[in-house]
């Protein structure tokens, strides 16, 4: 979803200094990420209602010549630590740990002195692991994504933009055909091996069959 460090439900401005000594240091407490992105509230929803979502959190350092992936970010409880690696997009994938939050665990980080970040969110479909599925099993996560947001946005909810398509990215060329009852619609990867594929409130109703020429490796959501 890019749109996602521009939503004030995630406080859109909130930048983040990592004060501190060389090399490895404190920066933010478990629970202040957890509130940022309000994956607590996400997961007290029903599974249900969820089920079909990914919810990331998505850390970018304000300084562009520094990659996320050198960002360096570990979760501390006590003598334990737990990497949290972030893709090139910035993103970690988030389960809430209801330990973290009530031994107060710490996120550091190995970022140089006085560097910021971006803290934000993005929204992804959960994939099926065969390359046939029923239509509404991934572009289900649509509507529960949009009502999802309005329960745990509440007011700033109106902020947010409506959901309205799945992005399915892959690593070579692919092919998407949906098998509806009036013939088959096909799909084709752009140059960035992508296929956009917008929500359709009467596909959904038909739930017909939807196949990949191969399986690709995200599904992001976005408006």
């Amino acid at each position: 979803m890019k749109t996602s460090l521009q939503l004030p439900l995630v406080i859109a401005s909130l930048l983040l200094a990592l004060p501190g000594h060389a090399a490895e240091r404190e920066w933010i407490p478990y629970r202040k990420l957890v509130d940022v992105i309000k994956l607590d509230k996400f997961d007290a929803l029903p599974p249900a209602e969820r089920d079909k979502v990914v919810l990331y959190a998505k850390l970018v350092p304000v300084n562009k010549a520094i990659s996320p992936l050198d960002a360096g970010l570990v979760v501390v409880d006590g003598a334990s630590r737990t990497p949290m690696p972030l893709d090139a997009s910035g993103r970690a994938r988030m389960v809430l740990n209801p330990q973290w939050l009530a031994h107060d665990a710490q996120i550091w980080t190995s970022l140089p002195k006085g560097e910021k970040m971006r803290m934000g969110f993005d929204l992804g479909a959960v994939l099926p692991e065969t390359t046939q599925w029923r239509y509404a099993a991934v572009m289900g996560a649509i509507p529960q994504t949009n009502a999802a947001i309005g329960k745990v946005a509440g007011a700033l909810s109106l902020f947010v933009p409506t959901m309205k398509s799945v992005i399915f990215k892959f690593d070579k060329p692919a092919q998407l055909t949906i098998k509806t009852a009036g013939g088959d619609k096909r799909y084709a990867s752009d140059g960035q091996h992508r296929i956009r594929l917008k929500f359709d409130e009467d596909t959904l109703k038909e739930n017909p069959l939807v196949e990949w020429s191969t399986r690709p490796f995200e599904a992001e959501i976005d408006d």
